[in-house]
């Protein structure tokens, strides 16, 4: 089981922020833009685990020792059930420093970008303290 799956599975928000890359990048399933940096992807990170209704992982597709990782997850957002997918890459030091998720259907996607967006001052101001605080 990759770490990340593990943290995730826990809920373990530390061990999640340890896993990332101080460089890592957040390409979200429902924001055109991708969001550079730890404190920003750490930030979602920890609204998407209170967004996510009865998560799962389903599937992991990946050498142990790979560098590029596929983690296929199942759950729901205001009633709707959708399918995703984290991709994981990491960098030479084994820290994440590319994640990309991708969700499906569109309609819980949307639900997602609606749950997201209602957090997402709160999200910025989590990473700004963090940078802050460094």
């Amino acid at each position: 089981m990759h770490p990340f799956r593990a943290a995730v599975e826990a809920r373990d928000h530390a061990a999640i922020e340890a896993l990332l890359a101080d460089n890592v990048v957040f390409t979200s399933p429902v924001a055109f833009k991708p969001y550079p940096g730890k404190a920003i992807t750490a930030a979602i990170l920890r609204a998407v685990i209170q967004v996510f209704e009865d998560f799962r992982y389903v599937r992991e597709i990946g050498e142990d020792d790979a560098r590029d990782h596929a983690l296929v997850f199942e759950a729901s957002v205001d009633g709707k059930k959708l399918t995703g997918c984290d991709f994981l890459h990491l960098d030479d030091d084994g820290k994440i420093d590319e994640l990309m998720v991708m969700v499906r259907p569109l309609s819980a996607a949307t639900a997602l970008a609606a749950a997201m967006g209602e957090r997402f001052e709160q999200i910025r101001a989590e990473a700004a303290a963090q940078l802050s605080s460094q």
